[in-house]
């Protein structure tokens, strides 16, 4: 991977973790973090020997406290546009990745890191996560996607909820709401010996959801991804088309043939993403 300097990478058993490293500011997300974080999915998408990436950010503090207030202080009506389609069109990449994203979500996930979060395609959060999207205290709207996509996971009702008091709600009732799929709790010390860090729990929880995710066929998970994210852009008949198209495609390769020859065989799959 390129050398980035807001961000870090680590790749393990296929998985890539990708880690934005503004720690003193929060890891906040200046025009710089979000180019990067743009160039960063390229390469993995690019990369034959990555699955699968998990986006967090760096400490315990923070995934993403939001964009950098500073810098959007000096914006006018056009740079407005511009800071508002530059993260739209990163976060959409990350969005529409074939392969899956899941957000690891320590701490606050404010603002733009909350829109962040739900352009990723699961979300885990930790027990210290805090969630808003509080952009009307400053005057303006979240410019990177987050009115359409909240709304799509949470319902319009709660979504404006959200948007319009500004508040930020704890990892429980984020989880109640649906806009997590699952709170790692801070882990307990036993009896003689340290508990982990609750960041290193979130991170084995997300690797073990992950890992889950990378066993299955390779070309079946991208293109299942395709299918829901797409099809809650169509209408009904237009997504079920889509839906058998692509059951269709799935029937032409090697994975599939593989993929039920191992369950009547009762053996583990072989996948090759062929």
């Amino acid at each position: 991977m390129a050398d980035h300097t807001n961000l870090t990478l680590d790749v393990q058993d296929r998985i890539a973790t990708l880690s934005v490293n503004r720690p003193d500011k929060l890891n906040a997300l200046n025009e710089q973090t979000v180019r990067e974080l743009g160039q960063a999915m390229d390469e993995i998408t690019g990369r034959d020997d990555l699955g699968g990436v998990i986006i967090t950010g760096v400490g315990e503090k923070s995934f993403v406290a939001g964009a950098d207030i500073a810098e959007l202080s000096r914006m006018g009506p056009v740079d407005g546009v511009d800071v508002s389609r530059l993260g739209q069109r990163v976060f959409r990449q990350i969005e529409l990745s074939r392969k899956p994203v899941l957000a690891a979500v320590n701490g606050f996930a404010l603002g733009g890191g909350c829109e962040l979060a739900l352009a990723c395609h699961l979300r885990i959060a930790g027990e210290n996560a805090q969630f808003g999207l509080p952009e009307v205290k400053l005057g303006i709207i979240p410019g990177y996607g987050g009115t359409l996509r909240l709304p799509r996971i949470v319902g319009k009702g709660r979504a404006l909820e959200l948007m319009l008091t500004a508040q930020f709600i704890k990892a429980d009732e984020a989880y109640r709401i649906g806009l997590v799929n699952k709170v790692v709790p801070k882990p307990q010390a036993t009896e003689g010996g340290e508990a982990p860090s609750a960041k290193d729990a979130l991170m084995a929880a997300a690797r073990q959801m992950m890992g889950t995710i990378l066993a299955n066929g390779p070309i079946a998970v991208g293109l299942a991804i395709e299918c829901a994210t797409r099809g809650m852009e169509m209408s009904m008949d237009d997504g079920l088309a889509l839906e058998s198209n692509l059951f269709g495609l799935l029937a032409a390769t090697q994975d599939m043939r593989e993929g039920m020859a191992a369950f009547l065989e009762k053996r583990t799959a072989a996948f090759t993403g062929r």
